[in-house]
């Protein structure tokens, strides 16, 4: 049994405390709770709840640390828990900056610890289960991937840090990172991109519409299409290969419903005019479900000494939104891979 901290207490630090909470080898024992210090107390009367997020990290009781908080204080957070000897789940994004992520990953190494990040999509029934079949070569030779986001307009965060440029880094940053993430563990035969190229509509940093191309060796190439002036929340997958293809969908009122309409079809060779996708099952799906699963195997692989996100993977991700924003601000112009980002 891990005894885990939790700092952040806001509405999704809340859904990852009831995740640890359930989670049969972990042992919710300490909140930091910089403003909902009183609910927190009623919800979890055995944990001791403060409003200092450095008793938490620094806790010598503690074994990992989960932290849920705003953005720009994930790499400040996460070192000093590394530092004080926990293992750690941040949340995603990983860092503002690839340099940040580049500290984060030495700090873990110098710690001889765990650090994980929380790119929960990996542990879906259905994203899962979507690369479970391109890995099983269901569609053969992944030749192209594209996932789109049309939803309402993000929520505030606690003191409105979501519109704060310097609390949140960017849009591109906060939901957009999952699906670079999802394209890259999709294709990852293909290596890294060679460039990525970006449209925005609105500011690069916090566009309404974003449109990105992420271009690979071998004439492959991906997708991510976001629109955050839209209603309710619906994401789209769409993967080809050169023996078929899947499209999976995920639509409800909210982004963290529990009771989506959510679909996973999948055609092996070549679709004939008319003819009809084969369902494919799979369980509950939605970032809830997601969540509470995220907790049970980031415990084991702390036991284990393993991340379920590697550091390395989540700083890919990190500079897909780096890339993607600069490109957005020079009307479109490729950036290479390895340029400069920070």
């Amino acid at each position: 049994m891990m005894r885990v901290g939790l700092i952040g207490y806001g509405a999704w630090g809340q859904h990852h405390a009831r995740a640890l909470a359930a989670a049969p080898n972990a042992r919710l024992t300490c909140i930091a709770a910089r403003s909902n210090g009183e609910q927190a107390e009623e919800d979890w009367p055995d944990a001791r709840v403060t409003g200092d997020w450095r008793s938490v990290a620094e806790d010598p009781s503690l074994d990992a640390v989960v932290v849920v908080v705003p953005n720009a204080l994930h790499e400040e957070v996460a070192t000093a828990a590394l530092h004080a000897g926990h293992h750690v789940l941040l949340e995603k994004p990983m860092a503002l900056t690839v340099a940040g992520c580049d500290r984060l990953i030495e700090a873990a190494q110098q710690a001889r610890r765990v650090l994980s990040i929380g790119h929960e999509f990996r542990v879906s029934e259905q994203w899962g289960r979507a690369k479970a079949l391109i890995e099983a070569g269901e569609i053969g030779v992944l030749e192209h991937a594209a996932i789109t986001l049309f939803r309402f307009p993000y929520r505030t965060g606690s003191g409105g840090w979501r519109y704060e440029g310097a609390r949140v880094g960017s849009w591109i940053l906060e939901e957009p990172v999952h699906f670079f993430d999802l394209l890259l563990w999709y294709g990852s035969a293909w290596g890294p991109p060679l460039g990525i190229s970006a449209l925005a509509a609105g500011t690069p940093a916090m566009p309404r519409a974003l449109a990105v191309s992420l271009r690979f060796a071998g004439d492959r190439f991906a997708n991510v299409n976001t629109v955050l002036g839209g209603f309710e929340h619906h994401v789209t997958l769409h993967a080809m290969g050169e023996g078929g293809a899947i499209r999976a969908t995920w639509s409800a009122s909210m982004d963290r419903s529990t009771s989506p309409t959510a679909t996973l079809h999948l055609v092996r060779g070549r679709a004939a005019p008319g003819q009809v996708a084969e369902p494919v099952p799979f369980g509950r799906s939605g970032e809830v479900f997601e969540l509470a699963r995220q907790a049970e195997q980031v415990i084991d692989g702390f036991q284990q000494g393993r991340p379920l996100v590697s550091p390395e993977e989540a700083r890919n991700a990190v500079r897909c939104c780096l890339l993607a924003e600069r490109s957005a601000r020079e009307q479109g112009r490729e950036i290479a891979w390895n340029e400069a980002v920070d």
